[in-house]
């Protein structure tokens, strides 16, 4: 346990945060569909308010099965880039804001739980399309959109993980709903912060135990899914002190079910976890 931890400390330290120190309040950077007709993109430009010094970037479909591509059926993910999104760099500390329009399985929520494991912050977000879709694939134009704005890459191994974190708790919320599958997702983060499980027995216990918490009944694949993802979580380069930052910033919107007392309880938990350990990463190498 000590020597996994101090890794997982060490890791935190090293892992550069992603930063809006190019950007400016108010910049606005909207990511099209590469497959959008002209007329659906002028549709959609004028539904944003796009202002006339927006920057614009494309999306293509192969970057969406890049990066949820084993995540979720090639399918589903289909052959033409079609989401779109729009975002409003906002003032630092202000946190993440997410709205859609013709989004009917991925979640606000969701979205914006993803976008704060992949080191996006203090922006105001639009997704839409111009009929009803998925919205899987609008996370990758977030993105790249993010990378472009603050001019520093988001490792891909964290895009992957964030891909698949939105797609997982989409999947969870289909049975146990959407508020119960974000609250379950960030609970079990909060856990894995506070003391890292060292084998695949204590992850699997963690979440059996969070679930009950929670009075949530999880099938196997469920915990078995589940179990993968926490594990890659735990392996890539994720600013765990920056998300912790967001979730202070965000917490009122996360979801209805985080808006109960029990909800905000575990919420202030993570805040308060996070904390203490980059508290100690400090004090670590400040000694």
């Amino acid at each position: 346990m000590k020597k996994w931890f101090t890794i997982f400390i060490l890791l935190l330290f090293m892992i550069p945060s992603v930063s809006l120190a190019d950007a400016i309040e108010g910049d606005v950077i909207i990511t099209l569909g590469e497959n959008l007709t002209e007329q659906q993109k002028q549709q959609i430009l004028k539904e944003m308010n796009a202002p006339d010094n927006a920057e614009i970037i494309t999306v293509t479909n192969e970057e969406e099965h890049k990066y949820l591509g084993g995540i979720i059926p090639k399918g589903q993910i289909g052959t033409k880039a079609i989401s779109s999104s729009k975002i409003t760099i906002g003032a630092p500390g202000s946190g993440l804001q997410v709205e859609t329009n013709n989004i009917n399985w991925v979640t606000k929520e969701m979205y914006m739980n993803a976008l704060i494991t992949a080191g996006v912050k203090d922006a105001v977000i639009y997704i839409t399309a111009p009929f009803p879709v998925s919205g899987t694939a609008a996370l990758t134009g977030l993105m790249k959109a993010y990378e472009l704005s603050s001019n520093e890459a988001i490792p891909d191994e964290v895009k992957k993980v964030a891909n698949e974190e939105m797609v997982k708790t989409a999947q969870l919320g289909e049975s146990i709903g959407n508020d119960k599958a974000v609250a379950l997702l960030a609970k079990i983060k909060e856990e894995i912060a506070k003391n890292p499980p060292q084998t695949d027995a204590d992850m699997r216990a963690l979440i059996e135990r969070i679930a009950q918490e929670l009075g949530i009944t999880l099938t196997e694949d469920e915990i078995n899914s589940l179990l993968s993802l926490f594990n890659k979580m735990k392996n890539v380069n994720i600013d765990w002190n920056q998300v912790n930052e967001q979730l202070a910033q965000t917490k009122d919107k996360l979801s209805a079910f985080l808006q109960t007392e029990e909800g905000r309880t575990f919420i202030q938990r993570i805040v308060d976890i996070l904390r203490e350990i980059w508290n100690a990463l400090r004090g670590a190498f400040g000694a």
